[in-house]
C-alpha cells in the first residue's frame, strides 16, 4: 500500500501571492493572447508552413504545463513558515556539513525562494531525502549521483523567511 498523501507546502505570504497573481494571468489574459495568436496565424493560410501558427500553439502547450504546476502547488499549501524546532522540512533554511564543506541552502522550491539568492534542493533530490525529518546534530549518507556514498551532519534548521 502506497502513501498518496503529500506533504503541505510551505509558501511565504509573497510566494503564494506571487504564484496565484501568475496562474490568474495565465488562465485569464494570458490564455485568450495565445488564443488571438493562434486565430491569427490560423487566418494566414496553409497550417504546415506556418511558422507564427506552430510557435502559438507551443507557447500554449507550454503555458498549460505552467498552469497545471501552479495548481499542483498551490493545491496542498501552507502560508507562513514550518515551526522553528530544529527539524529539517521544506521551507527550512539548512546549514549542514556536506563531504567535508559547509553548505547553507533551502529545501523546497526555486518557487519559495522568489529573487533570494540562496541555493535551493528540493525534497526529493538525494541530499533532500536524505536529511528530510532529521534535526540539528543528525549526521547521515546519502548516495550521489555518482554512486558514492556523501556524509551529511545537519548544523542548523531554521525556518526561511524571505
Amino acid at each position: 500500500m502506497t502513501d498518496t498523501t503529500q506533504a503541505a507546502t510551505w509558501l511565504t505570504q509573497e510566494a503564494y501571492d506571487r504564484l496565484k497573481a501568475e496562474l490568474e494571468h495565465l488562465e485569464g489574459p494570458g490564455r485568450a493572447e495565445v488564443t488571438e495568436r493562434i486565430a491569427a496565424a490560423r487566418d494566414e493560410g496553409d497550417l504546415k508552413e506556418n511558422g507564427g501558427y506552430h510557435a502559438a500553439r507551443e507557447e500554449q502547450a507550454k503555458q498549460e504545463a505552467r498552469i497545471r504546476e501552479l495548481k499542483e502547488k498551490l493545491r496542498n499549501v501552507q502560508i507562513g513558515t514550518p515551526p522553528d524546532d530544529g527539524v529539517v522540512e521544506p521551507g527550512m533554511v539548512v546549514t549542514a556539513e556536506v563531504a567535508g564543506d559547509e553548505m547553507v541552502f533551502l529545501l523546497g522550491s526555486r518557487e519559495i525562494a522568489g529573487s533570494a539568492d540562496i541555493e535551493v534542493f528540493s525534497p526529493t533530490s538525494p541530499l533532500g531525502a536524505s536529511i528530510m525529518g532529521r534535526k540539528v546534530g543528525d549526521t547521515v549518507t546519502y548516495t550521489a549521483p555518482n554512486g558514492r556514498e556523501i556524509p551529511v551532519e545537519v548544523k542548523d534548521a531554521k525556518p526561511f523567511v524571505g
